[in-house]
């Protein structure tokens, strides 16, 4: 028996046994249409100088698809493959060790509390998240130095950062008419806010299947995912779910609930959860563009006019402090709906969007 694994299968039998079907009630992920996510090739803002009209083409690609999907792939996106293959090499060895010495041994100087498996405030099996990751704040990374682990994540911390910040300009500026203001924005998501995450998705056999990861919105401004080869990831788009197949060399980026906020719906945040194979592990990486938590998000509307706030103005803090009550008395993330006004004219349920 491999001592690496957390206990899922006994932690949470309860959920599986009483649970009469799979998961996905039917819609099995073999049988899910592949999404054809937008491909994004930003070797043009790298030169843009040179080519002023690539870059400007490409900068409309981005806001796009944000506007569109809330999800897209890029490539030429400057975080070597080398480094990438490097880390899928660490992350393993790291999920590797025995789940005893995980649990009770903090992974190089990084807090306790950074490893997490399963999902403690789970009721039901719709609830629970079959995986493991480490959740690494960015300043830890830098601060682990010297360790051949640290000074990976710290290169891919510091790559995905940048990468994170340019997308995020260039989203921003073309929502707002005063120049600085994306510089602005992007100012306050620091080292200091912003974390890395490993995941690894155990194999589940269980008859009833389950999510590795549940149906979820990104609680910040941009998420950068680095997947590997086994597939899983699905994102909800006008009510059915699509499967995001992994595409070498690609990198893939979604929307944030900050930013759909901040955009007053323009960008969008989109469901998306991770469903769990019987036969195979899956890695992924996730790096977080968080602002600090006295951050006010507040509706930028169009600057023609006609388009009134959707949201009530909040910091982050506020927001992560309402997602954690949620969680506690329902299980699960309400999200931007808390803070979601009544538009004259709207239902009691409040505007409707569809996606």
């Amino acid at each position: 028996m491999d001592d690496s694994n957390p206990p899922l299968m006994a932690t949470y039998k309860h959920l599986l046994d009483c649970h009469p079907r799979r998961v996905d009630a039917g819609d099995r992920t073999d049988d899910h249409e592949d999404c054809a996510l937008p491909v994004i090739d930003l070797a043009s803002l790298h030169h843009s100088e040179e080519d002023s009209a690539a870059a400007e083409q490409c900068r409309a690609a981005i806001v796009r698809a944000a506007s569109e999907w809330g999800f897209f792939q890029v490539t030429s996106h400057g975080v070597p493959q080398a480094l990438l293959d490097k880390l899928h090499e660490v992350q393993v060895g790291v999920f590797r060790r025995p789940f005893e010495r995980k649990v009770r041994e903090p992974l190089l100087d990084f807090s306790p509390e950074s490893y997490r498996w399963g999902t403690p405030t789970a009721t039901c099996l719709e609830q629970l998240s079959w995986s493991e990751a480490y959740h690494i704040p960015i300043t830890s990374a830098s601060e682990a130095a010297g360790d051949k682990t640290s000074l990976v994540i710290e290169e891919v911390s510091s790559a995905m950062s940048q990468l994170a910040q340019k997308l995020a300009r260039i989203l921003i500026r073309d929502r707002t008419v005063n120049d600085g203001d994306e510089d602005k924005v992007t100012s306050t998501c620091t080292r200091n806010t912003c974390f890395l995450r490993l995941n690894r998705y155990p194999p589940c056999v269980a008859a009833s299947g389950a999510f590795g990861l549940c149906p979820h919105t990104d609680s910040d401004f941009l998420t950068i995912l680095y997947q590997d080869s086994v597939g899983g990831l699905q994102l909800l788009k006008s009510g059915r779910w699509l499967a995001a197949r992994p595409n070498p060399g690609a990198l893939i980026v979604n929307v944030g609930d900050l930013l759909q906020a901040w955009s007053n719906d323009l960008y969008r945040s989109v469901e998306h959860r991770v469903m769990a194979s019987a036969a195979r592990e899956r890695f992924s990486v996730a790096f977080f563009l968080c602002p600090s938590y006295d951050t006010l998000i507040y509706p930028r509307c169009s600057s023609t006019g006609g388009d009134p706030p959707r949201y009530a103005s909040f910091t982050f803090g506020e927001y992560r402090n309402q997602i954690r009550e949620d969680v506690r008395l329902t299980g699960r993330k309400l999200g931007l709906q808390r803070f979601r006004l009544q538009l004259p004219g709207s239902s009691a349920g409040g505007p409707k969007f569809l996606f």
